[in-house]
Parts: C-alpha cells; sequence; structure tokens
C-alpha cells in the first residue's frame, strides 16, 4: 500500500523481539522517513520508507542506507526475498511487482497486467513462484493469486467469498497461509486462514472477536506471529493499539506471546523472522508527549 506521513509527535520504532527470552530492543527510531515492513536477510533488515528499500544492521546503532535501484517506481511495504539469495522481489505504487538484486542496480518487471493492482507476499520455498493479491479496484475482494517468479500466466485460487491478504508458503511448500474475510459477518472481519497449495479446502486457524491479519511462519515451521486489530476494524489502517501475537505453528487458539504496540499498516506487512527462528523485526508508530 502506499507510503503515508506521521502524525505530530510521531516516530517510526524498529524493534527486534526474542520468542526465547522475551527481550525486546529498539535497535532504530526516525522521526523523518516512515519505515516499515522488516524483512530479514542475514544479519541485515530490508525495510522500505519514502517509496524506497533501505538496509539496516540488525543491532542497536546501525544506521538504514538506501539500495539504489534504477528506473524502479516508488514502492510499498510488500517486499519479499528471494529463497535463492541475493535478490527481492518489490511492489511498487504503479501496482506491478519488480525484482531487483540486493546490491541495488537496475530491475525487471514481473507483471505488466493494465488496470491491475498487485501487492506481492509469499515467494515459494525454490524461488519459482510468487503469491500476491490481485485486485483492480480497493472496492473489491482481493484475490490469492499464483504467478511464477520470472513473469507469465496468472492462476486465481478458490478461498471462497471475501476479501484475502497476505498469503504466503509455509516453509516445507505445503501450504499457503492468508487471512481471510470469508467468514465475516460484520465488515472487515478478518480470520487467519489456509489452503494447500495448488488448492484445496480452505482451513480456518483462529475464530476470534478481534480482526486478524498477515500470518507470518517461523522458518522451522515451528511458531507464528500475526497481527491482531481491534474489533470492528475495517482493513489494516495505521494508528491503532494492535496485538503481535506469538503461536504455536500446531495451536493457534493458545496465543504463547502478545505484544501490545501502537501500529498497524507498516508493522509486520510481511515476514520478518529471523533466519534462526529465534526473533522477528517489526515497527511500531508511538506519538510521544511534547
Amino acid at each position: 500500500m502506499p507510503y503515508g506521513e506521521f502524525e505530530p509527535g510521531q516516530i517510526a520504532r524498529i524493534h527486534l523481539h526474542d520468542v526465547v527470552t522475551g527481550e525486546d530492543t529498539v535497535i532504530y527510531e526516525s522521526s523523518e522517513v516512515l519505515f516499515e515492513a522488516p524483512n530479514w536477510s542475514g544479519d541485515s533488515l530490508l525495510i522500505n520508507g519514502n517509496g524506497r528499500l533501505w538496509s539496516l544492521a540488525a543491532s542497536p546503532g546501525a544506521t538504514p542506507l538506501v539500495i539504489e535501484h534504477e528506473n524502479l517506481p516508488p514502492i510499498n511495504n510488500d517486499h519479499v526475498l528471494d529463497p535463492r539469495g541475493g535478490a527481492i522481489f518489490l511492489s511498487a505504487n504503479d501496482g506491478q511487482i519488480y525484482r531487483g538484486e540486493l546490491s541495488g542496480g537496475p530491475v525487471e518487471a514481473v507483471t505488466d497486467e493494465e488496470d491491475v493492482k498487485h501487492f506481492l507476499h509469499g515467494v515459494s520455498p525454490d524461488g519459482q513462484r510468487l503469491a500476491y493479491v490481485r485486485l483492480r479496484t480497493f472496492d473489491e475482494p482481493g484475490l490469492l493469486t499464483i504467478t511464477p517468479s520470472t513473469g507469465g500466466d496468472h492462476t486465481v485460487m478458490d478461498t471462497g467469498p471475501g476479501h484475502i491478504d497476505g498469503p504466503e508458503w509455509s516453509p516445507d511448500g505445503a501450504w499457503i497461509y492468508f487471512n481471510s474475510e470469508r467468514w465475516a459477518t460484520e465488515p472487515g472481519h478478518a480470520q487467519i486462514a489456509r489452503i494447500p497449495d495448488g488448492g484445496g479446502e480452505v482451513e480456518r486457524l483462529v475464530s476470534s472477536g478481534t480482526v486478524d491479519w498477515f500470518p507470518h511462519i517461523s522458518p522451522d515451521g515451528r511458531l507464528a506471529v500475526y497481527l491482531e486489530f481491534p474489533k470492528g476494524t475495517v482493513g489494516h489502517p495505521p494508528d491503532l493499539q494492535v496485538g503481535l501475537v506469538v503461536v504455536s505453528i500446531d495451536d493457534w487458539t493458545t496465543p504463547l506471546e502478545r505484544i501490545t504496540i501502537p501500529g498497524g499498516q507498516g508493522t509486520i506487512n510481511v515476514n520478518s523472522w529471523s533466519p534462526d527462528s529465534r526473533s522477528f523485526a517489526y515497527v511500531s508508530y508511538p506519538i510521544e508527549k511534547s
């Protein structure tokens, strides 16, 4: 989604959260650039801000550095690493998906459908396919769509009625996890679900009174974290009191941890687990009192 602007007195605060010790560390904060959506690559984070991709070492005291890409339109917070290494797939504000090297340089377009928005969230474990949300206008439900990572024909998966978002593969490639409004009895009531890779029956994983978005599975396949919005939320807006809910992949009904923060849009739109599955990164957006 398009990048936003700060409220007066607001900052973007980038955190690392250790799921073993529960320790939460702020590694960087900014009142100038509204940073969003960390990916974790090696010992660094990839974040977007002001329509560009930045690299930030995952340790306190580091400074974000712009990655210079050529002919890349302004990007949003839907960007996912290529598991084959060295590259990243980026959703841009022109509605298309691009692939670029982590070192910068020229990019190549993956999608080219005009008048269609492509919001990328998942790359298959072998790097051969992309899972994205496809829609023409924001007044229609987003569709779970699969396309080759080199571009080409797309396939829309049947997930039932209602908007879906955040589709990403499990580390073993067997499932695609996402949030869905197919069970909603009021507008926007998203819940966490999954579908077998290749299609099949949709399995509801969470039945809650909250609005639940963006399930992210740890690389070892043991844990997940998702974003919990208050009841009645429509979409995934910024600047709310939200929860980051950590669960076992085998039991989504019993949270292992719930971290309450000021956030929402930009906090954890894409998978931000560390390669060793011990930590995940996220962004909070507090407003400091003058």
